[in-house]
C-alpha cells in the first residue's frame, strides 16, 4: 500500500508513528488509523519474515479482526478452524477437552494460519490514512524540553531523519529499545526449556484441533496449519539438540515417534522435516507500565507468554483494540492523548498481569517435569476436564470473551482436594 502525502523533508509529522509492522504494531495501526488518524508504521525489516509464531487465533480476537476484514481474508486464504483444545496423555487419552464450540458467541471457534499470512491480511486490510514502510529503522526517541516523546529518529534509504506525532506507539517486540528509552522495566523471566518448532507437510485429514500431549519429558503440541501440514511444538532441555549431527538427529525423531503413537500416522513426514527444525527460546514477562507521555507499548514490548496458551498475539490485538478505545473521544493536543495513555494503561495492565497468570499456570501444568510439578499438573489437568463448570470457565478466559478469576476454592477443586457441588454445571455468568 503506497504511503499518504507527508512532508518529504526534514522533519515528517504525522498523528501516529507506530515503530514495528508485528501483529501488535499493524493492529495499532488498523485500530487508529479507522479514526481517521494519520499513521506511519515504520518497520526495520524489509520484507515479513516466516518464523513459527502467533498461529492460532482465539474469538476474542477473531472479532476485532472480522470488523476490519482480516478474518475473511484469512479465510480466503486457506486458514483452518479449529474446534477444540485437548490436553491428553502421550499414549492419547484425553485428560481435559476444550470444545469451543460450546461457546455462547457467534464466532465460536479458532483459527489456524501462517504467521505471515497474518501479517500480510493485516496489512492489506489496512485504512487509507496508514503508510507502511519497510527498511526503516529507528534510532532514539524524540522528547521535547519537558521530557515527553514527541516522535522518533529513523534511518531510511541511508539518511537520518524526525518523525513527528503527539502519539508514539512502540510495537518493536520483546527488546524493545523504546520500552527501555522510556525507562520501563520489564522483568523477563525464561523458562527452563526450550520448543523445537517443526512444519511438516502432506498431513491431509488432521484432526481440527490444538493437542497438548503431557509426557515424562514435557509438552508436545500439534495443530493443523493450511495446506495440509502440521506445526508440531517439542519441550527440550536448553542444549538436547546442540552440536547433533544428522543420525543423532534421526534417533531423536525415532523417540519422539515412539514416545507418541499419534505421530506414526505421518512419521515420514515428520522426519523429512527436522532438518528444518527451529529451536526457541521461552520467556514471559509484562512489563511494569504501559505508557510514557506521548508513547504507548502495545505487543511483544509489553508482554510475552508461552505460547501454549496461544494468548501472545491475541493479546497484541486486544492492546490495539483497548489503545483505540481510550484515545476514540479525545483530541490530539498532547494533555488529551496522555490522559488517554495513563487509561488504557489503567485498563490494560491488570487484564495483562491475569492473562500472563493464567498462561503460566496452563504452561506449567504441561511443561513443569519435577515429580512434584508432574503430579499436581496431571491431577489439575484430569480434575478441570472432569468440571464442566471449570473447564468453561477456562476456556472463556482463553478465548478472550471475558476474564474470570479462579478463586481459591477453584483451585482447591483443580486439585482434588475440595468436591465441587456445581462441577456439572455451567457457571452462573455464562
Amino acid at each position: 500500500m503506497s504511503s499518504p502525502a507527508f512532508e518529504e523533508v526534514g522533519t515528517e509529522r504525522a498523528d501516529v508513528v507506530v515503530c514495528g509492522a508485528g501483529v501488535g504494531g499493524l493492529a495499532a495501526a488498523h485500530a487508529l488509523g479507522a479514526l481517521g488518524l494519520r499513521v506511519v508504521v515504520v518497520e526495520k525489516q524489509p520484507r515479513v519474515p516466516r518464523i513459527p509464531k502467533g498461529e492460532v487465533l482465539q474469538p476474542g480476537a477473531l472479532k476485532i479482526l472480522d470488523a476490519w476484514g482480516v478474518t475473511e481474508r484469512l479465510e480466503r486464504q486457506g486458514s483452518v478452524r479449529l474446534s477444540a483444545l485437548v490436553a491428553c496423555e502421550g499414549r492419547g487419552d484425553a485428560r481435559m477437552s476444550l470444545d469451543y464450540t460450546q461457546l455462547p458467541d457467534a464466532t465460536n471457534w479458532l483459527l489456524s494460519a501462517d504467521h505471515e499470512s497474518i501479517l500480510g491480511a493485516l496489512a492489506e486490510s489496512l485504512p487509507e490514512t496508514v503508510g507502511l514502510r519497510r527498511g526503516v529503522a529507528v534510532r532514539e526517541a524524540v522528547r521535547d524540553d519537558t521530557g515527553r516523546i514527541t516522535g522518533v529518529t529513523v534511518r531510511e534509504g541511508g539518511r537520518a531523519h524526525e518523525i513527528r506525532a503527539p502519539l508514539v506507539i512502540a510495537a518493536d517486540g520483546v527488546s524493545s529499545r523504546l520500552r527501555r528509552a522510556a525507562g520501563i522495566d520489564a522483568n523477563r523471566k525464561d523458562y527452563p526449556h526450550r520448543l523445537v518448532a517443526l512444519d511438516i507437510p502432506d498431513v491431509p485429514g488432521a484432526a481440527a484441533e490444538v493437542t497438548a500431549y503431557v509426557t515424562d519429558r514435557g509438552l508436545r503440541m500439534r495443530y493443523p496449519l493450511p495446506g495440509d501440514r502440521v506445526r508440531l511444538y517439542v519441550q527440550v532441555e536448553p542444549n538436547e539438540l546442540r552440536g547433533m549431527e544428522h543420525d543423532a538427529i534421526r534417533r531423536w525423531g525415532d523417540a519422539l515417534i515412539a514416545e507418541l503413537p499419534d505421530l506414526a500416522a505421518f512419521e515420514d513426514q515428520l522426519r523429512g522435516s527436522l532438518q528444518n527444525r527451529q529451536t526457541l527460546p521461552v520467556a514471559r514477562f509484562v512489563a511494569d507500565g504501559l505508557s510514557a507521555p506521548g508513547m504507548a507499548l502495545v505487543g511483544e514490548a509489553a508482554h510475552s507468554v508461552h505460547p501454549m496458551a496461544a494468548q501472545g498475539m491475541n493479546s497484541a490485538i486486544y492492546d490495539a483494540h483497548a489503545l483505540s478505545t481510550c484515545i476514540a473521544d479525545r483530541s490530539l493536543e498532547e494533555s488529551d492523548v496522555d490522559i488517554a495513555l495513563l487509561e488504557y494503561q489503567r485498563r490494560r495492565l491488570p487484564e495483562l498481569r491475569q492473562i500472563g497468570k493464567i498462561s503460566h499456570n496452563a504452561a506449567r501444568m504441561l511443561t513443569d517435569l519435577s515429580w512434584v510439578g508432574r503430579t499436581i499438573g496431571r491431577r489439575a489437568l484430569r480434575n478441570t476436564g472432569a468440571n464442566q463448570r471449570l473447564s468453561f470457565t477456562v476456556m472463556h478466559n482463553l478465548a478472550g470473551l471475558g476474564l474470570h478469576r479462579l478463586s481459591p476454592f477453584d483451585r482447591l477443586c483443580q486439585l482434588g482436594l475440595l468436591p465441587d457441588p456445581l462441577a456439572r454445571r455451567r457457571p452462573g455468568w455464562a
